[in-house]
Parts: C-alpha cells; sequence; structure tokens
C-alpha cells in the first residue's frame, strides 16, 4: 500500500515573464502558489485528529477541504493549459479541432461561448471547456468557487481563472480584456492531451 503524500505545487512550464502580455510576473507571482499550503495543512490536521481521537467538525473540515483542494488542482490546470504567446498556436488541430467543430460549428463559435461564459460567472470562479465520458461531447461549465456545479462525469480539459485577484493587477475591472488576451497563450496541445487521457 502506497505511503500518505502530500500535495506538491507542480513548478510554472515557463518563467515569471514568459505570459506577458497576457499576465505581467507580478500577477503570476501574487497568484501563483496559493492553495496547496492549505490542502496541506488541512489533511494534517485531519489526520492527527483521528489518531488522537479527537472529535471533528467534519462538515467545515470537508467543506474547507474541497474548496482548497479544487483550487490546487484548477490552478494546476490553468498554469499548465497556458503557454508564451510566440509559441502559441491560435487554435487546436486534431481531435479536439474535430471536436469543437462538431459540437459549437465552427472554432470562432466555441471561443465565443468560451468567453460568454467566462464573462458571465458570477462572483468568483472559472470557466472550463469539459468532455462529457459518457455522452462524448464538449460541454462549457461555470465553476462557482473552486468546488460548485461541477459535472461529475466530465473530463475538465481547459480553464480560465475567473476571481478577481486572477486579473486585478494588470486589467482592473476590465475582464472582458482579460478574456480576450487569454486566446493568446492558451497551449493547445496540453488541451489536447488531456483529452486525449
Amino acid at each position: 500500500m502506497p505511503q500518505k503524500g502530500l500535495y506538491t505545487l507542480p513548478p510554472l512550464p515557463y518563467g515569471y515573464g514568459d505570459l506577458i502580455p497576457f499576465l505581467s510576473s507580478e500577477q503570476l507571482k501574487i497568484h501563483h502558489a496559493a492553495y496547496v499550503t492549505e490542502v496541506n495543512n488541512i489533511l494534517e490536521k485531519l489526520d492527527k485528529d483521528r489518531k488522537e481521537g479527537s472529535n471533528l467538525d467534519i462538515k467545515g473540515v470537508l467543506k474547507a477541504l474541497s474548496f482548497n483542494l479544487g483550487g490546487h488542482v484548477l490552478h494546476s490546470m490553468f498554469w499548465a493549459n497556458m503557454m508564451p504567446a510566440n509559441k502559441a498556436r491560435k487554435e487546436p488541430s486534431g481531435s479536439l479541432s474535430k471536436l469543437i467543430k462538431k459540437e459549437f460549428g465552427t472554432f470562432e463559435r466555441f471561443r465565443k461561448e468560451f468567453s460568454l461564459t467566462a464573462s458571465s460567472v458570477e462572483g468568483s470562479g472559472w470557466v472550463a471547456l469539459t468532455y462529457c465520458n459518457q455522452t462524448g461531447q464538449l460541454l462549457l461549465m461555470q465553476i462557482e468557487k473552486h468546488n460548485t456545479n461541477i459535472y461529475p462525469t466530465c473530463r475538465i480539459l481547459m480553464v480560465l481563472d475567473m476571481f478577481e485577484h486572477a486579473y486585478y493587477i494588470d486589467y482592473k475591472n476590465e475582464k472582458k480584456k482579460y478574456i480576450e488576451t487569454f486566446w493568446n497563450v492558451v497551449n493547445w496541445e496540453e488541451i489536447s492531451r488531456r483529452l486525449e487521457d
């Protein structure tokens, strides 16, 4: 049986200044690394309480775990589904391109719907492109916070963080500009790999 482990922060696949003009190095440094520490603290406390036989506020603990683990996983995906603009392609190819065109008609229509989904996130949350394992179709998903309104059977392929702290340094309240600039740094190879997996 494997030994219990803790979550680790994956290294960024690029330098802090490599996502300019989408994100400044200052925005990226402040945003990277927030949730993994809290997830590990919760797991260590849960383990300690179990060993000591302490009473637990199980509802509160599991709610905090869901929020922070969701934040860690989604941020890890977010960093990896971006790349420097000078290396990024404008749109996907292969199976992902075919599936997008089958579902949305054109890549332009997909891009429009994804952007509208992002701009209509209420409060703090994410937009995600997902693949439903049961129906074989692509679905757009708005995730509230890090852990609410998730489609249980769907594999997340691509995410965009719509928490205000993700863009405020660079864009202030210009959410639509943040969304539009995102398309310049999408790593379609990573998103295609997630689909193939």
